[in-house]
């Protein structure tokens, strides 16, 4: 079958050596200056945050001043412990209503609206309030987690730290991004996985222009959490032995129901998104609402209420098993969407790791399984890279979490095949549901842009339009008059003289002249646009776009490189989209290869 698309003449220069794989600049060495001091504030920020939500938390419970960790699991709060939820989801509402309203929601969809809506301009309020009103949250009970709520303050931070200085938008977005990885390392200790969760969610691309900073900050962060919050793995666990095929054929099964699981669970969340939106009360009482459920949730389960980094490490050594599996799974999965919808503030990371856990350790329950506690780590990985749309994320970050390297190989097939049935059953993941409903199109696939990968002289017109300087107006007009010109089908000519591109003239050009010499008697090098915008054929398509827009031009005469006045071809829109036309046929146009190669053969 012969291909519909242009070759590469032999008789064109080769590729210049000013193309290469990568657009990379030196003013990557300036984003990185500026992303270590980002990473050393991010992990300060994680300290006050961690440190605040122990306050909190032994003020609400047990009414003392005390920064030590506290667990709420083993304590009997009675009613009160419905009373503080309730009053925490007063102050959050509050704060939220007459301080901002960006501290709503566990913050990653924030992050997304302010890398694509907000050019990554944030405000300097949010990196104060949203830790805050976190903490107070967490305090109070809420069933979140503090990665949330780390990475949009990281995020806020780095990006007004950005406004101080003379940056574009997408550098501005590296340094947002890279105060969210940032945060997510000192909370973690997982630079690698936060690195990760910066490309899959936060990027939208993978460039070493942004991919160097924010793993200097990421780094920079996990050195600085060190004195602060110890080393090592914040999840110590037995190291387990390889998993060998029956193990991966069982993560497979994991993948496969925590998929249906995280399925049932995004939808859950914002069906409760929907139920508080029919209320007839402010959003701002909503935290107070959901606080009530939360308080009864704790009544029933304690597990549920605040981070529950003891329940999910308890769930990794294989602890927790029985009928407590089911209760955890559904008091946690309730309560975490009812609060989660209701536009409180926390994150989402210790829930879905809690309830991924669960799910993980029941089904190994079932069948049999002999270490409840791998199987355990494997539902969560596969429940955060199935909810979030992140698989390479949920995978590294619970070898992290864990260092257990044998089980890595399971993971990534719980996680891919969690990633494979959310995907087929949702058109969009827990996190970007959020921006769809504000009227917003997310799009998660990364490829290479076409326009890099095409060269000019693969779609430009080899027969160009093309004039003497010495024709006049009304000559050029009776040529493109005439059927089958050339010339007509143009919106522009390219015009010589003496073999040499002298010029170009367009249909407003033309029109111009004749309004003011009706006769046509001006010569075309009189009318012409003199040393008009050019490309040479060995340019990307991205190149010439790109010339085309700061030049304000629809076409560009295509020149020889090695003559740079000789015409080889002509570049206008239809040749543009022509490439587009390439790839959709690559992705839609179905054909047998073994054909198609002894055709070209």
């Amino acid at each position: 079958m012969e291909s519909s698309f242009p070759t590469r003449s032999p008789s064109l220069p080769s590729r210049p050596a000013s193309l290469g794989d990568f657009t990379l600049s030196r003013r990557v060495l300036l984003l990185c200056a500026l992303a270590a001091p980002i990473g050393c504030v991010a992990a300060l920020v994680a300290k006050a945050l961690l440190w605040l939500i122990a306050v909190f938390t032994n003020a609400a419970f047990f009414l003392r001043f005390s920064a030590e960790p506290v667990a709420l699991t083993g304590h009997d709060f009675g009613w009160w412990g419905v009373v503080v939820p309730v009053l925490g989801g007063l102050v959050i509402g509050f704060m939220a209503r007459y301080g901002s309203e960006k501290i709503r929601g566990h913050g990653i969809p924030e992050a997304l609206e302010a890398i694509l809506l907000g050019r990554s301009l944030m405000n300097p309020r949010v990196a104060v309030l949203k830790p805050l009103s976190s903490a107070i949250c967490i305090g109070s009970g809420g069933p979140f987690g503090a990665e949330g709520p780390i990475i949009v303050t990281g995020g806020a931070f780095g990006s007004v730290f950005a406004q101080l200085f003379h940056l574009t938008s997408a550098e501005r977005k590296t340094l947002l991004v890279a105060g969210a990885a940032a945060g997510m390392t000192a909370i973690f200790a997982t630079p690698i996985a936060a690195v990760l969760l910066a490309v899959e969610l936060l990027l939208f691309e993978w460039k070493p222009r942004s991919l160097i900073p924010v793993s200097v900050a990421a780094v920079v962060a996990l050195m600085i959490r060190q004195p602060l919050l110890g080393t090592g793995p914040i999840f110590p666990v037995m190291s387990h032995g390889p998993v060998g095929a029956a193990g991966l054929a069982g993560a497979l099964l994991v993948g496969v129901v925590i998929g249906l699981a995280a399925t049932l669970l995004t939808k859950l969340v914002y069906a409760c998104e929907d139920g508080f939106s029919k209320l007839r009360l402010h959003w701002m009482w909503w935290p107070a609402v959901a606080g009530v459920f939360v308080g009864l949730g704790g009544l029933i389960d304690p597990r549920v209420l605040g981070v529950g980094y003891e329940t999910i490490h308890a769930l990794m050594r294989g602890e927790v098993v029985g009928a407590a599996l089911v209760g955890l799974i559904l008091a946690k999965s309730i309560v975490w969407a009812i609060a989660l919808g209701s536009g409180t503030s926390g994150g989402i990371l210790a829930p879905l790791l809690m309830v991924g856990g669960a799910v993980g350790s029941l089904l190994a329950v079932l069948a049999g399984a002999p270490d409840v506690g791998l199987w355990a780590m494997i539902g969560m990985a596969a429940m955060m890279g199935g909810t979030m749309g992140a698989p390479l994320t949920g995978a590294l970050f619970l070898l992290e979490l864990t260092h257990d390297l044998q089980i890595l190989p399971a993971l990534l097939v719980a996680t891919v095949a969690s990633l494979c049935i959310t995907v087929l059953l949702l058109k969009r993941s827990v996190l970007t549901e959020k921006l769809a409903r504000r009227g917003q199109h997310v799009a998660r696939e990364y490829a290479v842009d076409v326009f890099t990968l095409t060269r000019v002289e693969e779609v430009m017109d080899r027969n160009p339009p093309v004039a003497s300087a010495h024709e006049t107006v009304a000559e050029l007009m009776v040529k493109i008059t005439q059927p089958g010109s050339n010339l007509g089908r143009r919106q522009a000519v390219l015009v010589e003289q003496d073999g040499r591109l002298v010029g170009i003239v367009t249909r407003s050009d033309l029109l111009r002249v004749q309004r003011s010499d009706p006769a046509g008697k001006v010569p075309l090098s009189d009318a012409a646009t003199r040393k008009p915008i050019t490309v040479f054929a060995d340019e990307t398509l991205g190149q010439a776009t790109d010339r085309m827009l700061q030049a304000d031009v629809g076409r560009l005469p295509v020149v020889a490189r090695n003559a740079p006045h000789v015409i080889v071809g002509y570049l206008g829109r239809s040749e543009i989209l022509m490439a587009r036309r390439r790839w959709h046929d690559e992705e839609e146009r179905r054909e047998r290869g073994l054909g198609a190669a002894q055709v070209s053969g």
